[in-house]
């Protein structure tokens, strides 16, 4: 990664790059997915590669306030069900990320999330079609722990190549039929330990290094408010109002991501 380009952004980059840090606090403690935009400005204004090694720290800053937030509420069984097959998924996209360019990353991901918010919105009216919510135990089934495969590794190949593993895994907690607390504690749990994890992965592909970690130490002041203010709204949005914003977050992040 070129990090001399870190030096050399304006101040209006630098305020897009704040906005996207208070966006992603607000994903973390609100609508998770909500973050795909803010990786979009990520890339936008930096190389697209190296958006994704800056970007890294700030959502682990977000990740230990959702923790702190709703730890109470994550269900662990769904955790230990989708852990192996992540971690086969960031394998998987740190060999993507050796050979691929900015524009097959971009394509890539675009294009899974908005085939997995087609089949979520899919899935989500054949339910209430059937009057019926499925429960987050409800995956134990061979086909609920082939779902947990498909989306972990979806999940773990995404987070990996464009820190945006997010959406997909909203979309798994979403099928799964978690209620708003439960989704909250769930992924906070799970990007906490996920983001942690790729941190060495990134480091080795030279994503990660002194200069982007001071941009970083100046972007992480701006999670706390973003957060605090998801806080605040999480409370004022009902359940069937939070799965379509998650969805809606979903779709323009996948969006932006195609035609960027």
């Amino acid at each position: 990664m070129d990090t001399m380009t870190l030096w050399h952004i304006s101040g209006w980059e630098f305020a897009a790059l704040a906005f996207a840090a208070l966006l992603v606090g607000f994903s973390k403690t609100a609508v998770s997915g909500a973050n795909t935009v803010s990786l979009a400005i990520f890339a936008a204004v930096l190389p697209a590669r190296a958006s994704t090694g800056i970007l890294l720290p700030v959502l682990i800053v977000g990740d230990l306030i959702a923790v702190l937030v709703y730890r109470r509420h994550a269900h662990w069984p769904t955790l230990w069900r989708l852990f192996p097959a992540v971690g086969a998924g960031v394998v998987v996209g740190t060999v993507f990320l050796v050979w691929a360019d900015d524009a097959q990353v971009r394509t890539s991901i675009g294009v899974i999330l908005l085939v997995m918010a087609g089949v979520t919105m899919w899935r989500r009216r054949q339910e209430r079609q059937a009057e019926r919510e499925p429960a987050p135990d409800g995956i134990t089934t061979r086909a609920g722990r082939m779902k947990a495969r498909s989306y972990g590794v979806l999940s773990g190949f995404t987070t990996m190549v464009a820190n945006a593993g997010g959406p997909v895994m909203s979309m798994y907690l979403l099928s799964a039929g978690f209620r708003k607390l439960g989704f909250l504690g769930t992924s906070a749990f799970f990007f906490l330990i996920v983001n942690v994890s790729k941190v060495p992965f990134s480091a080795g592909l030279g994503l990660i290094d002194g200069r982007s970690l001071l941009l970083d130490a100046a972007l992480v002041v701006f999670v706390l408010p973003g957060a605090l203010i998801g806080k605040w709204a999480v409370n004022r949005i009902n359940q069937r109002l939070f799965e379509r914003l998650v969805i809606a977050a979903t779709v323009v992040g996948g969006a932006q991501l195609l035609l960027s």
